[in-house]
């Protein structure tokens, strides 16, 4: 049974100034279609949906559309009076249309009012961003069930491979397309990439090896020629007839090598990732076992509680999540620490602290280009803010523009790489990977998982977090509950039956009596004790009793 044709566009063209943005020939979206839209920074996925969508004119092509369509924007277009289903808005905890809702709340209201028009085609531009982790589950879970079509334009690989089953990449205004989830189109791309490195090489191998051959012709010619010494008249007649017709023989060869060598056909080098000699966050290290420590802090919003009596601490060389829902106090506590002026709040003495925040011109000089923004805040080699900026998916003269000149996600990007090559051996980061395509923060997490120092991170993207952090901080109840160990695992654990009662004493008395009797075997260690074995066991038990008694 053939599937109706739901949009259908040809012959696309955009430019802006003198920039060719979009040239595809053709997109045809049918019922059913599950498509996740990637390509870097400025390749132009948002104009691209914004033409499929109507808001955008192209420079010439036409689009048909053959359905009711819906559109998530990035950024903007909330409509006050758009009608909102009300089973949508609960979901999505979208407030009503007023001055001062946050990003994320009106993220939700963006995302509510669109699938409330019970689309066929929906378009979703960045659908995620702003969103919390909690918003992020919901809008997965929703599109899960949507029974229309989807172009999903993400950086959050997790939603890209839960809910597409094809990847269109754009890439210098043309479309490719890769079936499979997010993880099948990276693995294409790396068996292409594998495939395009052997035939580099066999292509210079070729073009060394007729040069080569060439030149030995060459060579062999301008031999043949010389007259033997002591040759007679006749003899020499004789070489000379010889040589000739060696020389014309050789000369074929030579064009003929030469010829093939001008028809070869030239194999582009493959783009490689940037090697980097110097390890961010390494220059200056902490001696002190915990870089921050924060005892009994209360905090307010007006007159909103955020917390009360909270603790936190922050083990030096650590990576930490900041998690908890939108308006919970995140950004508000970093705000806090990043003022110093708080007797509640301890730095050890040593740490040199960078952020990340979304004010990004708070920390360029707007006026100067990306590479001398970065190269001054650099304490490491004179190539060292090139490669970096280079290993984030900036290009040459994207980071020769002044910073005004540069898009959100380009700027983001700068400030990034300014932290990497500064003397911070403390980060913290707040919601880093917004406005990042999907190949530059894949590019962030391998930078910051070689990141010596100390990280503090607030993000929405769960596969950045599983990937980056072994631990949790979670805003619990006005409180602040530590978790060791990854995103995955405090899903598990919350997922974990509770223990009744009974069976909680029970286990909190053989957890007592087994610290007890580790602790007298580490202040008096025996022949066949392992001191690290023993301190890993106990600090993994007091981790459970801690959790056990809440």
């Amino acid at each position: 049974m053939s599937k109706s044709i739901l949009l259908q566009a040809r012959g696309l063209q955009k430019h802006f100034g003198d920039r060719g943005v979009l040239d595809i020939e053709e997109i045809e979206l049918y019922q059913g279609d599950r498509i996740g839209l990637v390509g870097e920074n400025g390749a132009g996925k948002s104009t691209l949906l914004g033409i499929l969508a109507g808001e955008i004119a192209p420079d010439s092509g036409t689009v048909s559309r053959f359905c009711p369509m819906g559109y998530i924007r990035q950024l903007g277009g909330e409509d006050r009076d758009a009608p909102m289903d009300k089973a949508l808005q609960s979901l999505f905890s979208a407030q009503e249309a007023r001055e001062g809702l946050s990003g994320g709340e009106r993220a939700r209201r963006r995302i509510a009012a669109a699938l409330s028009q019970n689309p066929l085609l929906l378009l979703a531009d960045e659908p995620t961003n702003d969103l919390d982790i909690q918003g992020v589950a919901a809008l997965e879970k929703q599109l899960s069930r949507f029974d229309g079509a989807l172009v999903l334009v993400s950086h959050d690989r997790a939603l890209l491979n839960k809910l597409c089953n094809v990847i269109y990449e754009l890439e210098d205004g043309k479309i490719a397309v890769y079936p499979g989830n997010y993880s099948d189109y990276r693995a294409q791309k790396e068996q292409k990439l594998q495939r395009a490195r052997f035939e580099y090489q066999q292509y210079r191998a070729e073009q060394a090896r007729l040069s080569a051959a060439i030149q030995g012709k060459r060579e062999h010619a301008s031999q043949v020629v010389k007259l033997p010494s002591r040759m007679g008249i006749s003899e020499a007649r004789l070489h000379r007839r010889s040589a000739t017709e060696t020389e014309e023989k050789l000369h074929k060869t030579r064009k003929a090598l030469e010829t093939r060598l001008e028809h070869l056909e030239e194999k582009p080098r493959p783009r490689e990732e940037i090697a980097l000699t110097m390890r961010p966050g390494s220059f200056t290290p902490i001696v002190s076992k915990t870089v921050l420590t924060m005892r009994d802090m209360n905090l307010r919003a007006g007159s909103k509680v955020l917390l009360q009596g909270a603790s936190m601490t922050l083990p030096t060389g650590s990576k930490t999540a900041l998690m908890g829902p939108n308006g919970c106090g995140k950004t508000t506590l970093i705000g806090r620490i990043l003022k110093g002026n708080d007797p509640r709040i301890r730095l050890s003495p040593g740490v040199k602290l960078g952020w990340f925040g979304q004010d990004h011109a708070a920390t360029l000089d707007m006026d100067k280009s990306a590479l001398d923004n970065v190269a001054g805040a650099n304490v490491f080699g004179q190539d060292a803010p090139r490669r970096v900026l280079a290993r984030l998916n900036l290009k040459e003269q994207q980071i020769l523009k002044p910073a005004r000149l540069l898009s959100g996600g380009e700027r983001a990007k700068t400030c990034l790489a300014r932290l990497l090559v500064g003397d911070y051996n403390l980060l913290i980061l707040d919601e880093p990977t917004n406005h990042l395509d999907v190949f530059a923060m894949e590019a962030l997490g391998k930078l910051l998982m070689d990141y010596a120092g100390t990280l503090l991170l607030v993000s929405h993207d769960r596969a950045f977090v599983e990937k980056l952090c072994g631990r949790l901080v979670i805003f619990e109840h006005q409180r602040l509950a530590g978790f060791e160990g990854g995103l995955s695992a405090y899903y598990a654990a919350q997922n974990k039956p509770r223990l009744d009662e009974r069976e909680k004493k029970a286990r909190i008395d053989a957890l007592e009596m087994r610290l007890a009797a580790l602790a007298a075997r580490l202040a008096k260690p025996g022949k066949k004790d392992d001191p690290v074995k023993l301190d890993a066991e106990y600090r993994e038990l007091a981790r459970e009793l801690r959790g056990l008694k809440g």
